[in-house]
């Protein structure tokens, strides 16, 4: 007969071998969380007001943008792939969808800032992914065209009256909850499941491992390599649409940076720049760490210039964080 101190070993041996395949697979990210919170609980010990309502609102405001365009350069990071052009996507697409938006109406806007945004991005796949171009050099190049194509159809000049239907997507609320907060966070969910969950999404993972070994089991390395930039693109163009909204105006210099900080995200969160490594859960760790970290910083008033340098550290840290958890990867 089985005692109950055997019954009660099987059972935590049990959930430890259930455990234990999650712990492997989401290691750094668990680190970076805890890193995250040991952030946070600093802030708010030396700055009480940094866990105000109106400061985490205004965090998570500022975070969106980001974040959102971190999904896409998760995704081509994920591929073996880098994607440098994004803040030139998102000027590029909200500028001209917001000239348009002016003269005819919000919807038709909207449909011109998606459009640009996907096209821009299928672009860049399409030259990577059939071409075999470098995707650095792709990117690069499309960042220097559309940030031109941007001062060029704008004359250099912000935009504003913008219709007033259009103020909804970035202040709009359901529920008493923002429309950009659940926006997020479905995006997120969404993004985890297609990776984890579906075909496409391991595809994605096993062409960043070893491309060549994918084509030979069968996949369709090129087509699913078009994917991620094509997504990324898009996913541009919606971040600035719901950035745009909230602010009321429509800058050419938007996008600036945008393209370092996405990956930085990606980076922080424990993906591997060389592929087939990382996952949106430490992407959004990464998101709201630099957030936290920049955040805290201004309001306890450190000269903006150390703010460069602090994200710096942070990076190399995730990345020598990478190599002791993870030993033996390349």
């Amino acid at each position: 007969m089985t005692s109950k101190t055997e019954t009660a070993a099987v059972g935590i041996g049990s959930l430890r071998s259930r455990w234990r395949p999650f712990v492997a697979t989401y290691r750094v990210e668990m680190v970076m969380f805890v890193a995250l919170l040991v952030l946070v609980v600093a802030l708010a010990i030396l700055q009480p007001r940094f866990l105000t309502s109106s400061n985490m609102q205004n965090v998570l405001s500022q975070v969106m943008v980001l974040g959102i365009i971190a999904i896409g350069q998760t995704l081509v990071v994920l591929t073996g792939g880098i994607d440098l052009s994004v803040g030139g996507i998102a000027a590029l697409s909200i500028m001209a969808g917001g000239l348009v938006m002016v003269s005819g109406g919000v919807v038709l806007g909207v449909v011109v800032m998606l459009g640009v945004g996907l096209l821009a991005g299928l672009m860049n796949g399409l030259l990577i992914a059939y071409l075999r171009l470098a995707p650095f050099i792709v990117t690069l190049g499309m960042l220097s065209i559309t940030s031109s194509l941007t001062y060029v159809i704008s004359d250099g000049r912000s935009l504003f009256g913008l219709p007033e239907a259009f103020d909804w997507f970035g202040k709009g609320n359901i529920a008493g909850i923002k429309f950009y907060v659940i926006l997020f966070v479905v995006l997120y969910i969404a993004a985890h499941i297609f990776l984890t969950r579906t075909k496409p999404g391991r595809f994605i993972y096993s062409i960043g491992s070893n491309a060549e070994a994918a084509r030979l089991s069968g996949i369709r390395v090129s087509f699913y390599q078009v994917i991620p930039y094509a997504l990324t693109g898009l996913l541009c163009a919606l971040a600035m649409m719901i950035e745009s909204s909230r602010l009321g105006t429509i800058d050419p210099n938007t996008g600036t940076g945008f393209e370092l900080s996405t990956i930085a995200a990606v980076v922080i969160g424990g993906a591997s720049l060389m592929g087939g490594r990382g996952s949106v859960v430490g992407t959004v760790i990464g998101i709201f760490l630099i957030g936290f970290l920049q955040n805290g910083l201004n309001i306890l008033g450190v000269n903006a210039f150390w703010q460069g340098t602090a994200l710096g550290v942070v990076i190399i840290l995730a990345v020598v964080l990478d190599r002791v958890v993870r030993p033996g990867r390349r």
